[in-house]
């Protein structure tokens, strides 16, 4: 399935426009921006390009993805040009292992910002990885880690991270991959792609430098404000949850609070239990059955 280029089929990305704005001087946010019309998966893509030895902060967006992924392995494709489906390479230096897990907390903060300042609508994040609008998904975010050579010396190897996004711009409701789920279009919000790729890459650049600012300013520790911010934008603190685990073992209580490490502390009969995002199968209401 290729992006349909015909008379009347949705406009493509701009992407000269996008790297005049974002790649190219001394101080831009990224080392490159690339827009493909087709490919298997972004996040795919960018750590293949890592292995290759593609720089940090290499952007790659897609028209169209055959095969994009989600969390735990799932799958999903949308129409062609319907989405803005980029993914970041970060080349993490000193940043301890202990904040990778904060990563797609972060970019979810930045998605958040991102469609506030060019969609026109009021988003909510649900930890750990979707951005809410109304109740319902408007964008999933998939954080991935690799090692590749270090530069000179191939027997070191080092961490490369890619964080990944799919955002719901202009699909309908039949379009949409899940139940549950909502776009721009549907929201009542802008559906200028580029402007939408714009603001959320500049909204990343800036929180990924946060994110990275962490390291120098609070100890190998998110820092207060970031871990504020994030609280007051998360939906999920305060619910009743139910928190499926691997091997079908259930959690059920009030969401309490993200502690240091990025996990979702939850408030149970038993006492408090602090979960991982790569340990959860899925957080959801505790009245609510529908995935996602």
């Amino acid at each position: 399935m290729h992006a349909d280029t015909g008379p009347g089929s949705p406009r493509p990305l701009d992407a000269d426009a996008l790297r005049r704005a974002l790649v190219g001087t001394p101080d831009a946010p990224y080392t490159s921006l690339e827009v493909l019309e087709e490919t298997g998966s972004t996040n795919a893509e960018s750590i293949e390009r890592a292995v290759q030895g593609a720089a940090d902060r290499s952007v790659l967006l897609a028209e169209y993805q055959a095969a994009g992924r989600g969390r735990l392995g799932r799958t999903w494709t949308a129409p062609p040009r319907t989405q803005v489906a980029l993914s970041v390479l970060l080349r993490p230096g000193a940043v301890s292992p202990d904040l990778f897990g904060w990563l797609p907390l972060v970019t979810g903060l930045a998605v958040r910002d991102g469609l506030v300042t060019s969609g026109g609508v009021d988003a909510t994040l649900k930890w750990p990885n979707d951005v809410l609008v109304d109740g319902s998904k408007i964008a999933g975010i998939l954080s991935e880690m690799t090692t590749v050579p270090a530069e000179g010396d191939f027997d070191l190897r080092l961490p490369a991270l890619v964080v990944g996004l799919g955002i719901n711009v202009t699909l309908t409701r039949e379009q949409l991959p899940i139940p549950h789920a909502t776009s721009l279009a549907l929201a009542g919000g802008v559906t200028d792609r580029d402007a939408v790729a714009r603001a959320v890459l500049e909204a990343l650049a800036r929180r990924h430098e946060q994110w990275r600012g962490c390291e120098r300013g609070s100890g190998s520790t998110i820092s207060d404000e970031l871990l504020a911010e994030y609280s007051d934008a998360c939906s999920t603190l305060g619910a009743e949850v139910r928190v499926l685990l691997p091997g079908d073992v259930v959690r059920t209580g009030r969401a309490d609070r993200v502690d240091r490490e990025g996990r979702l502390v939850v408030v149970t009969p038993e006492g408090e239990v602090a979960v991982a995002a790569g340990d959860v199968t899925h957080v959801r209401p505790a009245d609510d059955r529908w995935g996602g």
